[in-house]
């Protein structure tokens, strides 16, 4: 049985099954719906394993349900990290006592997938796809964690948006500290930037945007102005990635002109960002593009392979290497 992730966000307690699988990459979703599991079995007694810890021992999991005393709780069981192994298992137990559910959650499973294909067809499972986020999931989760506050207006909504890069953990964890810092429930955009770290980010966006606009004077520039962490190497290696991918897009894209392309991409692109993009995708084809993401592609395993290296000065050499290509 199939279910759609949004109407559990709304109610997960819809699912009647007593096994239900949760798969994808929005790890963030994932999180969120266990939470509203636990949330709405308060009295329930809640068992977590790995499939590795009941493939090695298969009797762990009979055991827990068969054991039944009048006084015992209602039990919920979270299996982590499942993949097609887990299958003949999870067989041996569509029919348990009603006290008991099995919750698993995977990572990305493709259409052939054994576990996939069988808990989307059994009447006694459920099968609920987990995938990315996009711009208006990710503001209605705003709008909802943060209903009561004065000042969200639609520019702090995209601080928030662009500052998270629709990640739902992350956007979880910022919400977390704008809950906590704006107690008052009034959020002021001055005092939103400095808790995002948002001036950083902005600049480091500028750095990349001539960089890809092949603009020397104001790389050189904004490569001495602008202050990088240390410890965001990977979030700047992920936004240059993120253009890279958007240009990649245009590219392949079949529209009539770039404009076109532009607006068809989704997540849409902010109104502001449209320009630099436009000119930015006259300047890249396809063979540059690729050339680009091979290069990150080997820097950002360097990076996660050599502790000792001075991350900043690659990632900026990176920009120096991104503006030498696009006037190439």
């Amino acid at each position: 049985m199939i279910y759609k992730s949004y109407i559990l966000e709304q109610d997960v307690n819809s699912i009647d099954e007593k096994i239900a699988l949760f798969y994808g990459v929005n790890l963030g979703l994932k999180n969120d719906l266990k939470v509203k599991i636990i949330e709405n079995n308060k009295n329930s007694e809640i068992l977590r394993y790995t499939q590795d810890e009941l493939l090695k021992d298969k009797a762990l999991l009979e055991n827990e349900i068969k054991n039944i005393s009048l006084f015992e709780k209602k039990k919920i069981f979270f299996i982590e990290n499942v993949n097609d192994k887990i299958l003949e298992l999870i067989k041996e137990f569509e029919i348990i006592p009603s006290d008991r559910k099995i919750f698993l959650f995977s990572d990305i499973l493709d259409k052939k997938s054994k576990l996939r294909n069988y808990t989307e067809k059994s009447k006694e499972c459920a099968c609920v796809a987990c995938y990315e986020d996009n711009e208006m999931s990710i503001k209605k989760l705003i709008n909802s964690r943060l209903s009561g506050f004065s000042g969200l207006s639609p520019y702090n909504i995209n601080l928030i948006v662009e500052h998270t890069n629709l990640d739902r953990s992350k956007l979880n964890n910022e919400l977390d500290k704008i809950i906590s810092c704006f107690s008052s429930k009034n959020i002021l955009t001055e005092k939103l930037e400095v808790l995002l770290n948002a001036k950083v980010n902005t600049d480091f966006n500028k750095l990349n945007d001539e960089a890809f606009l092949g603009n020397k004077v104001n790389t050189n520039k904004l490569l001495a102005q602008t202050g990088m962490d240390n410890e965001k190497n990977i979030f700047y290696l992920n936004i240059i990635n993120q253009r890279l991918e958007k240009l990649r897009q245009i590219n392949n894209s079949n529209k009539s002109t770039i404009e076109v392309a532009i607006n068809s991409l989704k997540p849409p692109i902010f109104w502001k960002d449209k320009p630099n993009l436009t000119n930015q995708a006259k300047k890249w084809d396809k063979f540059k593009v690729q050339k680009m993401i091979n290069l990150t592609y080997n820097l950002e395993k360097k990076i996660k392979r050599d502790n000792l290296i001075d991350k900043n000065i690659l990632i900026k050499k990176l920009l120096v290497d991104i503006c030498s290509l696009a006037n190439s």
